[in-house]
């Protein structure tokens, strides 16, 4: 991927993505094993995906999928020796119906924050940890043109509104309680479980890591 023919929005987006990912390393630094996923939504740049996603383990990538190629891939030895064809299936399945929600989201804010041309990016993190005493952590959070937007509060099971135009999501997310009782239920316990699996397959190799490497 040539940043330079990116633009300077996705040179701020992709610079938030590597923010945010040293932001939880810092916090995390006292965690047994963690597990992670960030989404890129992307408009105004030509023959680049509209829709990005990349999975990661104790901070390495194991999994790859775009809206050009419209596959996820793996990206260790470990998940494609212990995952076979249904699984990459499903992933592949859960990513593409992912695709045209945040192709919407970057849409309505566009005109949230009055804005008809342009690159812009809409992201999305979100992971959990588990910790060598039995403890858990989940957080999710989302931003737009590489500024934090909303973010969620596993403790007190509400969302945090970055600005102004965050405020209108804030108060729809939280009247409905969808939202959050679907990141509260995978954040507690699905996450958790993917977790222990997926360290089981990578129980060689993931303790050996050389820190973050995404690659697209």
């Amino acid at each position: 991927m040539k940043e330079t023919t990116l633009g300077q929005q996705t040179y701020r987006s992709i610079f938030s993505l590597k923010s945010m990912m040293l932001c939880v390393r810092e916090k995390v630094l006292d965690r047994t094993h963690s597990q992670r996923y960030f989404y890129t939504g992307v408009s105004g740049i030509n023959d680049f995906p509209e829709f990005i996603a990349v999975g990661l383990v104790d901070d390495e990538q194991f999994m790859y999928f775009d809206s050009n190629t419209k596959k996820a891939v793996p990206k260790t030895e470990w998940i494609r020796q212990n995952e076979g064809e249904d699984y990459w299936n499903r992933v592949t399945q859960t990513f593409t119906g992912t695709h045209p929600a945040f192709k919407d989201s970057v849409q309505i804010l566009k005109e949230r924050f009055n804005q008809s041309a342009g690159v812009h990016s809409w992201q999305h993190m979100y992971g959990c940890e588990l910790h060598d005493d039995g403890t858990k952590r989940g957080y999710a959070q989302y931003g737009y043109d590489g500024e934090d937007f909303i973010s969620f509060d596993n403790s007190y099971l509400s969302w945090t509104a970055a600005s102004p135009q965050a405020v209108i999501t804030k108060h729809k997310w939280e009247a409905t309680g969808a939202q959050t009782n679907l990141y509260k239920a995978y954040l507690e316990d699905e996450c958790i479980e993917w977790i222990k699996k997926y360290v089981r397959y990578g129980k060689d190799t993931l303790e050996r890591k050389e820190g973050v490497r995404i690659t697209f």
